[in-house]
Formats: C-alpha cells, sequence, structure tokens
C-alpha cells in the first residue's frame, strides 16, 4: 500500500511552495516468448519467458511503481536501472525496468499497474516557486518483493523513500533520522548518476511519516537559505 504523501507534507510542512509534478511512463512493451540470451542475462525463473519492458522519466518513482507491480500482479522485477543518460535522452528517460511473469496476462496486468501509479498515484513536489528544485518523499506502509530485495526487509515492511538535490537531500536524510525512530537501509551517496541523493529508511508507518516531512522541511529550508550555515 501507498501512503497519499500530498496531505501528510502539507500538513507537517507549512512552506509547501511550487507544484506537485506528475511522472510518466515514456515507454512500456511487452515481449513474448524471448529468447534464451534474454532468459540467462536477466536471471529469469523458471517457467517465465514473457516480460515487460518499461521507462519513466523519474528513477525513483519507476523503482517504486516496479515494486507496487510486484503486489498487485503475479510478477517480479528482474533488471532495473537507471540511466545516465537522462530526462534529456528521447526516450530514454531516468530508468528502464524489465518485469517478468508466467504468463502473458500477468506482465500485461503488472505494466499496467505501473503505469496507473506512475500517472496516478505518484508525484515529485517542487521546493521552489519555478520548480527548479524536486524532491521525492514517499511513505510505502507496505513493500513488495523488489524493494524488500533491494533494503533486505521482509515483504510487508514499512518504509520512507528519501530523494532530493545532492546536498539538500543529505541534509534532509539526517534530519529525518534525528526526528523519527527509523534506520537508513539503503543509502544513495550523492551524485547519483541522475545528480541526486537520499535515502531508504524503515520504521512503523507513523515514523516513515514523521521522516518524510522532516525530510521535506529541511529541503525546502536549504533552498530557501542555500549559504546560511
Amino acid at each position: 500500500m501507498i501512503i497519499n504523501n500530498t496531505e501528510i507534507l502539507k500538513k507537517g510542512v507549512q512552506k509547501m511552495t511550487g507544484d506537485l509534478l506528475k511522472a510518466h511512463v515514456l515507454s512500456s512493451k511487452l515481449m513474448t516468448d524471448i529468447e534464451d540470451i534474454m532468459i540467462e542475462e536477466f536471471g529469469l525463473p523458471e517457467g517465465h519467458i514473457d516480460i515487460g519492458l518499461f521507462t519513466t522519466d523519474n528513477e525513483d518513482i519507476g523503482y517504486v511503481a516496479a515494486d507496487e507491480a510486484t503486489k498487485k500482479a503475479n510478477v517480479q522485477v528482474c533488471y532495473a536501472k537507471s540511466t545516465y543518460g537522462g530526462l534529456g535522452c528521447a526516450y530514454g528517460g531516468e530508468m528502464i525496468g524489465i518485469i517478468s511473469g508466467p504468463s502473458i496476462s500477468d506482465v500485461e496486468s503488472g505494466l499496467r499497474t505501473i503505469t496507473h501509479f506512475t500517472e496516478h498515484n505518484a508525484c515529485l513536489f517542487s521546493a521552489r516557486e519555478d520548480d527548479g528544485v524536486q524532491f521525492y518523499a514517499q511513505v510505502i506502509s507496505k513493500i513488495g518483493t523488489y524493494l524488500a530485495e533491494v533494503c533486505d526487509l521482509p515483504v510487508g515492511s514499512s518504509v520512507a523513500y528519501l530523494v532530493g538535490p545532492p546536498l539538500e537531500s543529505m541534509m534532509g536524510v539526517d534530519e529525518a533520522l534525528t526526528a523519527a525512530d527509523v534506520e537508513v537501509v539503503k543509502f544513495f551517496g550523492p551524485p547519483t548518476v541522475s545528480n541526486r541523493g537520499g535515502a531508504i529508511v524503515t520504521g512503523t508507518q507513523s515514523a516513515c511519516k514523521t521522516a518524510c516531512m522532516a525530510f521535506a522541511k529541511m529541503v525546502m529550508d536549504c533552498v530557501e537559505e542555500p549559504v546560511d550555515y
């Protein structure tokens, strides 16, 4: 389950500014009865010969969307990577993901879930009126199999996914750890290939909400006063 963060952050952070920025699926394709080389290279489990490929214009939302697919469809994430070309690369977006399943209908269901989540259930938050600075702060009350593997956590754990600009994100993660009873299970050292930083933290659902608010507030404080220490 994904928590709607919009109201959480607006209530907890009085200086919310700018827009809520939607992400988009740039491409989504089904491949059936794939060749043995792809089965081997992508490490597909026995019986999986159909895959779904997708790209998104925001890497982190793409990863969370892939995890959401594992909860809504009988699929697994067999490949997910950020692209160095980034959003400016035509069709390439910021990440490419590949899911596999035991049947075509399973993979199709997974791709539909990814598209719906990306375009209707997730957004970036703007920290500046011109939308020039963006961050992602998402509470996931129960993770699926993909994020469970990435974070080395049990399926169903609660996490907060916190990502922002390189410097601001480090300040935000530190503040989140101070404000909430959470621990880091995945650290994104700055700068990532898409020039960001951040972390995935885990704790109770309530603690993850507190971590999101603390992260968001610190990111916006840093943007408002970038050279103040």
